[in-house]
């Protein structure tokens, strides 16, 4: 087996360049890193690329009407591959193109009686207007003492253009007597985002 050094391989005509034959095996050794900086063609799956999960990491409670969830959010530690989603003031940024899951987990850690309590997922694609893309919550009626539930829903999210296409979080509470609950040391209330592949 003889061994080729170089630093770039170009075709000599055109723009295809083929590595190997049929039936032969391309193989990547461990420890080596296989960067792709363009796009992806067919026949190749690189599997999940980008996945991410954020968490609510303080109650929100007393809140009444519809509120945007803008603060006490933290990116679970260890939860990210990828580069992973950015937030400012709890507007999440999408960090490549692609389908995305986008997965909600809503704990509330007390529900009174006679309460509608909801998370909504909102969606922009021109970086400005917002629509309700799901809801997820509770219903609550004629209950005489606190409750307590977990409710969760997923979405996809199509992000044609990472500078447009955003998404946000609506605690929604009838009554004000809900708190949404949230903590900085483990999962209560979470959003969860893996990207499935290419739009």
């Amino acid at each position: 087996m003889s061994t080729l050094e170089t630093n770039l391989i170009q075709p000599s005509t055109g723009t295809t360049l083929t590595v190997g034959a049929s039936g032969d095996t391309i193989t990547v050794p461990s420890g080596a890193t296989f960067n792709v900086a363009g796009t992806v063609g067919t026949g190749f799956t690189p599997g999940i690329t980008q996945a991410d999960q954020w968490r609510l990491t303080a109650n929100i409670s007393g809140q009444s009407g519809s509120t945007d969830i803008t603060s006490n959010l933290s990116q679970v530690s260890g939860a990210v591959v990828g580069t992973g989603m950015s937030q400012s003031s709890g507007i999440f940024t999408f960090p490549s193109t692609g389908v995305y899951l986008v997965f909600v987990r809503l704990y509330f850690s007390f529900i009174e009686n006679n309460d509608n309590t909801f998370i909504g997922v909102d969606l922009t694609t021109d970086n400005s207007s917002y629509s309700q893309i799901d809801r997820l919550g509770h219903s609550q009626r004629g209950a005489s003492a606190a409750d307590g539930t977990t409710s969760v829903g997923y979405t996809f999210v199509d992000v044609t253009d990472t500078s447009n296409v955003k998404i946000k979080f609506v605690a929604e509470s009838q009554s004000g007597g809900t708190t949404f609950a949230g903590s900085s040391s483990e999962n209560q209330t979470t959003f969860s985002f893996i990207r499935l592949g290419d739009t």
